[in-house]
C-alpha cells in the first residue's frame, strides 16, 4: 500500500464518455486519488488525450497514466505514450478504466466492462503489482506514395482499409449530428454503405509482404492486433481469432462483397469463436505478420481503433511486439 500511495499518476477523462456520468466518473478520480498521487484532467478538444499523455511521457516523473473513456480515448493516449516511439527499457505503462460503447482493448484485455467494476480490478493490479507486455500495430504512409507524409499512427486492437472503414465514417458523421453510438447504428449504417459504396463489386486492395506472393483484388481488408475484433453487445466478434497481443497482426481479407457473400460472412461473423472465423473462397486470413502495405489504386476510406481517418491509397503496417506495459 505505502508503494502505490507514492505512485505518480495521471488521469485522462473523457467528459463524453458514453457509459459514465459526471458524478460515476467523479467518484471513480476520487477512488483513485485515495490511494495514489493522481492528477486529474478532463479533455476540452479532439487529440486533447493524446497532448496529456505525450507531456506526461516526456515529463518521466509519471508512473502510470490512466485513460478513463472508450477506445478513442484509449487509442489517443497511446499515441501519446508513444509520440517517440516504445523505449524497450523503460516501456510507458497505460490502465484503462472503459467508458465508451463497446470498450475492445479493456475487454480484450480481460477487464470488467463496468468502470466501477473496472476501477476495483485497477486498484487490485496496481497493489498486487500485476501488469502486461502488450504488442501494438503501428500505420504509417507509405514511402514513395501520395500517402508517404501521412503520420504514423498506433493502434491497440484493429485497423481496416476500404468497407469497413468507410462504415466507421458513416457512424462518425451520424455520430457529429447526435445520434447515439448504437450496434443498431452501426447495422444501418453497413447496410447503406453496402448499397453506396461504388467500390464493394470490384477489389481494389493489394496486400503485398516480404518474401510472399501478393494478395490482391480485396475489397475490404481488417488488420486485427487482437482477438475478439468487436463486440455486439456482450457477445465477441471474431474477425481474426488467433490475433494476439503476443504476435504480429493478423488480417482478414474479403475479395467478393456481392449480397449472398455479405449475407454468408456476416453470418460466419456472427457465430464467430475462438475457434473459427471467416471462413470461404473470397476470404483470406493471414497469422502473425511483422510488416506488409495495403495498396489501394482508388483511395479508401482509412479506420484504427474505430476512428475514421479519411482516403488513403497506400497504407504500411508493423506489428511491435514488445511497445506497452498495461495494468490487469
Amino acid at each position: 500500500m505505502g508503494t502505490l500511495l507514492r505512485m505518480r499518476a495521471l488521469l485522462v477523462v473523457n467528459p463524453a464518455a458514453t457509459t459514465t456520468s459526471a458524478r460515476t466518473r467523479d467518484v471513480l478520480t476520487h477512488a483513485l486519488a485515495s490511494e495514489m498521487k493522481l492528477e486529474a484532467i478532463t479533455t476540452e478538444y479532439r487529440g486533447h488525450a493524446r497532448d496529456l499523455a505525450r507531456r506526461a511521457a516526456e515529463r518521466r516523473d509519471v508512473e502510470l497514466v490512466v485513460a478513463l473513456g472508450g477506445d478513442g480515448t484509449v487509442n489517443e493516449v497511446v499515441n501519446g505514450l508513444l509520440r517517440h516511439g516504445p523505449d524497450p527499457d523503460r516501456l510507458p505503462r497505460l490502465a484503462v478504466v472503459p467508458g465508451g460503447s463497446t470498450n475492445v482493448f479493456a475487454r480484450a484485455l480481460g477487464l470488467p466492462n463496468d468502470a466501477v467494476e473496472a476501477t476495483g480490478a485497477l486498484l487490485d493490479a496496481l497493489r498486487r503489482g500485476s501488469e502486461r507486455t502488450v504488442g501494438l500495430g503501428l500505420a504509417a504512409g507509405t514511402p514513395g506514395t501520395a500517402d508517404e507524409a501521412a503520420p504514423s499512427r498506433w493502434f491497440t486492437f484493429c485497423a481496416g482499409l476500404g468497407f469497413d472503414a468507410g462504415v466507421v465514417g458513416r457512424v462518425e458523421q451520424q455520430r457529429e449530428r447526435g445520434k447515439r453510438s448504437t450496434h443498431a447504428l452501426y447495422i444501418r449504417q453497413l447496410l447503406r454503405h453496402f448499397v453506396e459504396d461504388p467500390n464493394r463489386r470490384h477489389g481494389t486492395i493489394t496486400l503485398r509482404r516480404p518474401d510472399a506472393e501478393p494478395v490482391r483484388d480485396l475489397v475490404l481488408s481488417i488488420v486485427c492486433n487482437t482477438a475478439p475484433w468487436t463486440y455486439l453487445g456482450n457477445r465477441p466478434v471474431y474477425a481474426s481469432p488467433r490475433a494476439s497481443f503476443d504476435t504480429g497482426l493478423d488480417v482478414l481479407g474479403l475479395s467478393r462483397l456481392t449480397p449472398a457473400a455479405v449475407t454468408r460472412y456476416g453470418t460466419q461473423l456472427l457465430t464467430s469463436s475462438p475457434e473459427r472465423g471467416p471462413h470461404g473462397k473470397h476470404a483470406v486470413s493471414l497469422h502473425d505478420l511483422t510488416d506488409f502495405t495495403l495498396h489501394s489504386k482508388a483511395p479508401l476510406p482509412l479506420q484504427m481503433d474505430g476512428d475514421h481517418l479519411g482516403l488513403r491509397t497506400s497504407v504500411t503496417f508493423t506489428g511491435v511486439r514488445r511497445a506497452l506495459r498495461v495494468i490487469v
